[in-house]
């Protein structure tokens, strides 16, 4: 299966994302997107493919929004993405794209909507000890 994750490995959601992608046996192409931001056309894609806004997409905690002004009520969805793109810490992460569907996977277990359930096979529990998948592979609420 093609997946794509856009990861940042000091994210523990992205990191757990990661790994319920890789606990099937499925490995994804990851990109670093601090290291290596999406383009202009591939971060306004995955946005609207995930049905997200731009101002959902964007992360506040731990980036410069609050100095760029970035809560103004008045910036267009251009002008957000741009900052974006010149700051990539300020895309929320991570963005997961497979042939089912692109989603922002937090909670990191939102990345198992787009994943063939038949790749869901066995336990899987998160770094801080959340159960997600029960020994048959099905999701624990």
């Amino acid at each position: 299966m093609d997946v794509t994750i856009y990861h940042n490995p000091a994210c523990g959601t992205s990191r757990n994302t990661l790994a319920l992608i890789r606990h099937p046996g499925i490995e994804p192409t990851v990109i670093e997107y601090l290291k290596t931001p999406p383009s202009l056309e591939d971060l306004t894609r995955m946005i609207a493919d995930a049905g997200l806004t731009v101002r959902e997409a964007i992360r506040e905690k731990g980036t410069p929004y609050a100095d760029l002004g970035l809560d103004n009520p008045e910036l267009s969805d251009a002008e957000l993405i741009d900052a974006m793109l010149a700051h990539p810490i300020l895309i929320n992460r991570p963005f997961v794209i497979t042939p089912m569907g692109t989603r922002l996977s937090r909670p990191s277990e939102l990345v198992l909507e787009i994943l063939p359930a038949e790749a869901l096979k066995g336990p899987f529990t998160k770094e801080d000890g959340e159960v997600v998948l029960d020994q048959d592979g099905k999701r624990v609420s």
